[in-house]
């Protein structure tokens, strides 16, 4: 059931890592695709830094909005699709952290206090 709960941030780092992949940036794809599978081991400072990266990534995407809208602008090209997309990835992206706050998962990465 943890799996299932954590599918949402194996989700998120695909698609960043999906991002980082039209830059061609291979080594940072490779590091993004493997970060979701130290979720295998159970301690606290790893479920925190998936929570950091993850926030991070939502900030890229963020980024990457502002810098695309310019880009469409400065073409005379429509924009509004690209951001609520790419919106909703980041929306996405950043409630992804929030996984952790699940019991389950609190108990298993001795997130209580």
């Amino acid at each position: 059931m943890n799996g299932l709960k954590l599918s949402p941030v194996f989700i998120s780092f695909l698609l960043i890592g999906a991002h980082f992949l039209r830059t061609e940036l291979y080594f940072i794809v490779f590091i993004i695709i493997a970060l979701p599978f130290l979720l295998f081991i159970k301690k606290m400072w790893i479920a925190r830094m998936i929570q950091i990266l993850l926030i991070l990534s939502s900030i890229e995407w963020i980024r990457t909005i502002i810098v695309s809208i310019e880009e469409r602008q400065a073409y005379g090209e429509q924009w509004t699709r690209l951001a609520i997309i790419l919106g909703s990835v980041a929306v996405f992206t950043a409630g992804s952290s929030l996984v952790f706050l699940f019991r389950s998962l609190k108990i298993r990465y001795k997130l209580l206090k």
